[in-house]
């Protein structure tokens, strides 16, 4: 996904750093994400959830609070209305590129800054939070010990996550008088609460809570055991897939084919992790995801390239089979196919140490089939159009099992 770094003004007028993850293909939508609380935009939990949507066609703008990340300011003197009119100042900037937003998304504190600033944000279908507080003053808890000194003083030292951070008496007083009830019923707009049951940093009542305070259409779905920051990246990879699919009932998402995404034909492959070797596979309105093995370095989220391949000539085998089937009138019920890939010696190579692509192929038939037509159906196998494009360079054994 093309990615372009840029700036825009905050509330104060500093100039938060930002990221704008742009499609490769049509431009279909766009997307704003607010990070968790003292997070920042480069987190894995948004860096896959951009990942993802562009790959459908979303274009995600990502920012880093005043005070946070790389942008300017003095996270001291911010607050929760502070964040929010941050959000309001990243609208402004994607307004005014002609890209409004449609779609925003919160995880943690942002959660709750979405909900508060969607109302205000003209345009907004779908509003997603990711283990959102339901009152904001539940950020507190993280620092209660220091919230007396912090009264006292204007503003004291706290540790959040390992990391130092000032917290001033101002962003205390705001975000305890923060009320989100009234914004939450008036969102005008979809909602979807995604939340871990074990989540031990915001508990699972907020998410009822807001559930329960927000019109339809809304909805919920259980991150599991997933952690507070989405840390794992299979959970990440859930939740931007949980997004995707869910968003696209809101933005209109489908288009005429001259319009798709992908092309029709194209087999689109995009990098999702430069870390490992996981892929976004898209294909006009079809994704899937292609990985390798933990012992090859990979995170086994996906099929393998060769898992493509060998799922190519299943799934055609299995098409042919039927296609024939159908035609003829014959009562196969069913149809099923195995498929496993080596690597083995060639024996007719003039090189001894040469190897081809071997792929053996156990086909199930259930049905009420002679002996004359299942050995028909084998025959017919043999003339999928996959089939022979790998015999080409290949060699494909059939038999049934």
């Amino acid at each position: 996904m093309p990615t372009e770094k840029l700036t825009f003004a905050g509330h104060a007028g500093h100039m938060l750093a930002a990221r704008l993850d742009m499609p490769n293909g049509p431009h279909l939508a766009t997307a704003l994400f607010a990070h968790c609380f003292t997070c920042s935009k480069d987190i894995t939990a948004a860096r896959r959830i951009a990942a993802r949507l562009s790959s459908m066609g979303i274009a995600v703008l990502r920012f880093d609070f005043t005070g946070l990340g790389h942008s300017e300011g003095e996270f001291e003197n911010t607050s929760f209305s502070s964040n929010v009119e941050d959000l309001i100042g990243a609208c402004a900037a994607l307004d005014a590129r002609g890209m409004s937003p449609t779609l925003l998304i919160g995880h943690s504190l942002g959660g709750a800054a979405v909900l508060k600033a969607a109302p205000m944000m003209s345009g907004v279908k779908a509003v997603v939070t990711i283990g959102a507080p339901f009152d904001p003053a539940h950020v507190t808890h993280h620092f209660a010990d220091a919230v007396p000194q912090i009264m006292a003083d204007g503003a004291t030292e706290v540790s959040l996550g390992g990391r130092p951070f000032r917290i001033g008496k101002d962003f205390v007083e705001d975000v305890s008088q923060a009320n989100l009830k009234s914004a939450i019923a008036h969102l005008g707009a979809a909602l979807l609460v995604l939340h871990a049951p074990r989540d031990a940093t915001v508990g699972i009542n907020n998410a009822a809570d807001i559930f329960l305070a927000a019109k339809h259409p809304k909805s919920f779905v259980t991150l599991d055991d997933a952690d507070h920051l989405i840390t794992r990246p299979a959970d990440a990879e859930y939740t931007a897939d949980v997004i995707a699919a869910w968003s696209k009932r809101y933005l209109k998402l489908d288009q005429p084919q001259e319009h798709a995404t992908v092309p029709e034909g194209v087999m689109r492959v995009q990098e999702a992790d430069a870390d490992g070797f996981l892929q976004d596979v898209q294909s006009g309105p079809h994704h899937a995801l292609a990985d390798e093995p933990v012992k090859f370095g990979g995170t086994n989220k996906g099929f393998t390239p060769y898992g493509f391949v060998s799922a190519g000539l299943g799934a055609c085998t299995s098409m042919t089979i039927r296609m024939y089937a159908r035609r003829k009138g014959w009562p196969l019920t069913s149809v099923s196919v195995d498929i496993t890939h080596a690597k083995e010696h060639a024996a007719d190579a003039a090189d001894p140490g040469a190897k081809v692509d071997h792929f053996d192929r156990t086909i199930r038939l259930e049905g009420d089939l002679s002996d004359t037509q299942r050995a028909k159906l084998l025959e017919i196998a043999d003339k999928c159009p996959v089939h022979r494009t790998l015999e080409r360079s290949s060699t494909v054994t059939t038999h049934f099992g």
